[in-house]
């Protein structure tokens, strides 16, 4: 390898690290500079931060229903760039925990975040930890970056204003530098840079904050409001930090014990308080996990340090030196000092982190850690993680209980979130292998294994289930899961749709805290998944819903026990209803300008006998009015089934809305054409539903048809009719142009549906 390679590969590595990266240290003026010029990001603490961190992650949200009167902001929240985006083992945050966690951090920023641990609690296989390792790799790079910076407080000692430099001192340093250098071959401009060096680290002792204080807190309590109302003009930002919660802790809290004797020490030697912020200066907080900087995090087998007190025994040494007073300034601090205004996280509340969780019950109540005779001051976000069987670790602790907030994640319950697990564990292309709607009630399987078999609140809604069969369980679980998602089914009546308040909603949403602590866990279901794909994965045939039926009740008897009884009924009625519904929308032609003139000509007629001929007012045709000419349109209305006593029934009733409503009030009255009554519409609606509803009945008579679809794409397709072909390219088309199937999905469900004879199942 060449010299210039390996130039070129360190010029590389110097170029990639940022300025940002580089960060200096700033003086207190400069740092009031950055203060005033952006006050919300330079006074943060470690609540705002982690606030802003989230949000920045996750967006505002999408609300689906924004013009619904009885919205409960229950949003969707994109949590990828914040659990999944760069992560080695993603986590996928469902809806209802996104906006637990998003409900969370909002408290933390309006201030409420004082004097609590913050506690996670799920079932085995939730993914607890995966959860918190990468939240916690998220705020670290964050924090690391501009947009996440803080600021933390470095004491430069001049030794030079607190007379510690004897006259002649610093050139006689020099001169011993000078002749130390002279014979060592180095360049005068390189000798120089060095000499400056020496002497700026001789005529300086640096002091850095162990408890990572905000310079701002170096300014006297007692004076920072007098402080601040002379920094800030009398704006937007004055009123903010001087008026809202969040930045209370600007005016309340006190600088380290360390910070506040070297102020006080420095104090009684130069007398002004300004010459003594002249030596706080500002540097960048730099968060490092590894290291225990800002962020650290216990496991329940780390067993706990002997060493209580930490220090720096050479820095100690100097500080004596300089204020001739070994008592003056005690450089010492607990472990907790290194994540103050950090994170201080617990994984699994067991074993070693039981006594951690109990040792930190002062800590949080009082928001001080004893050192020694030294209280020092912790104000840091506590988090762990627990197992529901854990619990018991803490209840003793009465006093304690009321510091601790749960935080529910249980197993995910939004069947959205769940398929993008399988997603991401066997790859995007799994979707090719399905039908339309099947990967995702393989998820509503799973996710029926979690919910509650009851449900209150859903039955205070909807009292009865059974009036929609065709698309619910009775047990409304399938409807609970839509509602979980974000999702109002538009099967429900427009009654129950009125009837979904928002405090109902709410109640809803509410049952999933008690929700997803049974059933498949997270790995089962990767697992159940696994078996299935690999069983029944083919490129000549999807997997329909009649391979996932019987892969649950018949495959695997064990699994089905887990399943709510009649679930998987319920499921494969609803999908094969929908996909029926499905074919029969792309198959039917819709010939509005004939419907049209038969409704008119219906309306027109039924005021006269059967016998005569008359021309129809609305459409100008010469009409024969015969029982034959009521007969074949009445069958479109009412279906080829109605007998003649229901047809007569029918056109009577008709007639008398006519008259009594139609001809003389809306037409009349209120100058409606007739296209656009109350009668016309109901009679067009009922028109098409029939003929929709009877569109397969040729098509399944013919069996060309049904050979037809399954030579579709093949060469042997056009052998047949050309009438068959036109139809059958119709329907194919439809289906995806209106449903997303592929060719080879469309061409897979009809003969789903023509080989299950779903038409025949659903003839009632």
């Amino acid at each position: 390898m060449s010299m210039e390679n390996i130039h070129k590969a360190l010029q590389h590595v110097d170029r990639s690290v940022s300025e940002w990266e580089q960060r200096p240290t700033i003086s207190f003026e400069a740092f009031l500079k950055l203060l005033t010029n952006n006050p919300s990001a330079a006074i943060r603490n470690v609540f705002q931060v982690f606030h802003d961190m989230v949000k920045s992650h996750v967006g505002a949200g999408a609300d689906e229903y924004p013009d619904d009167p009885e919205s409960i902001q229950f949003f969707n929240y994109d949590c990828s760039r914040l659990f999944v985006e760069g992560s080695d083992n993603p986590f996928f945050a469902d809806r209802l925990f996104a906006n637990r966690l998003v409900s969370l951090v909002e408290s933390l920023k309006r201030g409420a975040q004082q004097n609590k641990i913050y506690i996670f609690e799920g079932p085995h296989g939730c993914g607890k930890s995966t959860f918190l390792n990468n939240l916690l790799m998220r705020f670290e790079r964050y924090a690391n970056t501009q947009e996440g910076a803080r600021y933390e407080t470095v004491w430069r000692l001049d030794r030079r204003m607190l007379g510690h430099f004897a006259e002649g001192g610093a050139d006689n340093v020099l001169e011993k530098l000078s002749n130390l250098l002279d014979n060592t071959g180095v360049p005068k401009k390189e000798r120089d840079k060095t000499d400056n060096n020496t002497l700026a680290a001789e005529m300086f002792i640096e002091v850095p904050c162990p408890s990572h204080d905000n310079p701002i807190l170096m300014v006297p309590k007692s004076h920072r409001r007098s402080f601040f109302d002379d920094l800030f003009k009398n704006d937007r930002a004055k009123w903010t930090l001087f008026t809202e919660k969040e930045y209370e802790w600007v005016f309340k809290e006190n600088p380290c014990t360390i910070c506040s004797s070297l102020y006080e020490a420095l104090l009684s030697r130069l007398g002004s308080p300004r010459k003594v912020l002249e030596m706080v200066y500002a540097r960048p907080y730099r968060f490092n996990r590894r290291l225990g900087e800002g962020i650290s995090v216990f496991n329940p087998g780390d067993k706990p340090t002997k060493k209580i007190l930490l220090t720096n025994e050479m820095l100690q040494a100097r500080v004596n030196d300089l204020f001739r007073d070994s008592n003056a300034v005690m450089y010492f601090f607990s472990r907790f000092a290194k994540t103050n205004n950090g994170i201080y996280a617990l994984m699994d509340i067991k074993s070693h982190n039981a006594e951690r969780l109990i040792e930190l019950h002062n800590i949080i109540s009082e928001g001080v850690h004893k050192v020694e005779d030294i209280e020092e001051s912790v104000n840091s976000l506590f988090l762990a993680l627990i197992n529901p069987e854990d619990k018991g670790n803490i209840e003793g602790y009465q006093s304690f209980l009321d510091r601790i907030e749960y935080i529910k994640i249980p197993y995910v319950l939004d069947l959205n979130t769940e398929v993008e697990i399988y997603r991401n564990v066997f790859g995007k292309h799994i979707e090719d292998s399905f039908l339309p709607r099947v990967l995702h009630n393989f998820a509503r399987v799973i996710i029926a294994s979690r919910l509650n078999l009851k449900s209150e609140a859903m039955l205070d809604w909807i009292d009865d289930p059974s009036k929609y069969r065709l698309y619910c369980d009775e047990n409304l679980q399938l409807l609970k899961m839509e509602i979980y998602t974000g999702y109002i089914p538009k099967w429900l009546s427009e009654e129950d749709r009125k009837r979904l308040t928002a405090k109902r909603r709410r109640r809803i949403i509410a049952e999933s805290e008690a929700e997803g602590w049974q059933g498949f866990s997270g790995r089962d279901s990767i697992r159940i998944f696994n078996e299935l794909y690999s069983a029944y994965s083919r490129k000549d045939k999807l997997i329909n819903m009649a391979i996932l039926h019987d892969f649950f009740t018949k495959a695997h008897k064990d699994l089905g026990e887990l399943i709510p009884k009649g679930f998987m009924d319920s499921l494969l009625r609803m999908y094969n209803y929908t996909v029926l519904q499905e074919v029969k929308e792309s198959l039917y032609y819709y010939n509005e300008e004939q419907i049209s003139l038969d409704i008119q000509n219906y309306l027109f007629a039924v005021n006269f006998e059967t016998g005569t001929i008359e021309t129809c007012s609305y459409t100008g045709e010469k009409l024969e009015i015969t029982e034959s000419f009521f007969d074949s349109i009445e069958r479109r209305l009412l279906g080829a089934d109605a007998d003649k006593v229901a047809r007569l029934k029918f056109r009577r009733d008709t007639q008398k809305e006519y008259t009594a409503r139609t001809l003389t009030q809306e037409i009349v009255s209120e100058n409606r054409p007739i296209k656009e009554t109350s009668l016309y519409l109901e009679l067009h609606d009922r028109y098409v539903y029939n003929l929709k509803e009877k569109v397969l009945d040729p098509f399944l008579e013919n069996a060309n048809f049904r050979r037809a679809v399954k030579d579709y794409g093949k060469d042997a397709f056009k052998t047949y009719d050309k009438r068959i072909q036109d139809d059958v390219t119709f329907l194919m088309a439809n289906l995806c142009r209106k449903y997303n199937y592929t060719k080879h999905g469309a061409k897979n469900v009809c003969m789903y549906v023509i080989d299950n004879d779903l038409t025949k199942q659903f003839a009632s």
